[in-house]
């Protein structure tokens, strides 16, 4: 799905990612760890086009989308989420997904008064995912409350239900369990779980809850100093020598099985 190859960017005399490569296997949930500093949000950054990099290439499907700005790049099926939700506050729940499909009719100046039925049509097609995706995650109960009441577990789900308006090729999810309760939490992983089997989305999640990574994602890679350090089953990771020394600090004891 999704082929980085010798990444590289640096800030003035910063060195952030360092002929970075890796690959994103279609309808897997592969997670993307490493120590603070490593470069995980810069590649996260460059892989969406809101930084270029200094070298390398990214292909989606074996199409260049290197450099390409965060529009086009989203128009080419790569969604995001951020680690701080980013919801229309003062609009509802519904009125946030029904924004997130891109080249409406109704954006356009004229086509409200030129194709009004295209319109009404495109809109009464669009509300209709939203409910369905609502349904999916279990906020239908919240779908006419205003974004800016909702807990940060529930802007999670939101910031995932927004990707799920345009049927996404990978979704970048950004510490999608950062200040997420337990109950949440859950559902969350359920609905991520969900969306790989029945959807056939691909996920790449950065995320530091160890257990989270462990229980959701395979493979795993770890990232240290902008460089990868080591990619496999979470089984192996977890033993990997280097991996305990640079980044787990011996938080895992190696086990067999």
């Amino acid at each position: 799905m999704l082929v980085v190859d010798n990444l590289t960017k640096s800030f003035g005399g910063l060195r952030a990612v360092d002929r970075c490569s890796f690959s994103v296997g279609a309808e897997t949930i592969t997670g993307l760890i490493g120590p603070n500093g490593a470069g995980k949000t810069t590649v996260f950054n460059l892989l969406t086009g809101f930084y270029r990099p200094d070298e390398g290439k990214v292909l989606l499907q074996d199409k260049d989308i290197t450099g390409l700005p965060p529009y086009r790049i989203f128009q080419q099926g790569m969604a995001r989420t951020f680690q701080i939700p980013r919801e229309f506050k003062e609009m509802t729940v519904m009125e946030n997904l029904m924004l997130a499909p891109t080249e409406q009719s109704g954006e356009r100046l004229f086509d409200p008064f030129l194709r009004p039925l295209r319109v009404r049509q495109q809109e009464r097609s669009i509300a209709n995912r939203a409910v369905e995706v609502l349904d999916f995650l279990g906020l239908q109960r919240l779908r006419n409350e205003l974004a800016r009441n909702l807990s940060g577990g529930q802007k999670k789900l939101l910031e995932l239900a927004k990707t799920m308006m345009i049927k996404p090729k990978i979704v970048m999810l950004d510490e999608p369990g950062a200040g997420v309760n337990r109950t949440l939490l859950k559902r969350i992983v359920e609905s991520i779980e969900r969306l790989r089997d029945e959807e056939k989305t691909t996920f790449l999640l950065i995320e530091h809850d160890m257990d989270f990574v462990m229980r959701l994602c395979n493979p795993v890679i770890v990232m240290s100093e902008g460089k990868k350090l080591a990619e496999g089953e979470p089984g192996e990771v977890q033993r990997n020598k280097e991996v305990l020394e640079a980044y787990l600090g011996g938080q895992y004891v190696a086990v067999d099985g």
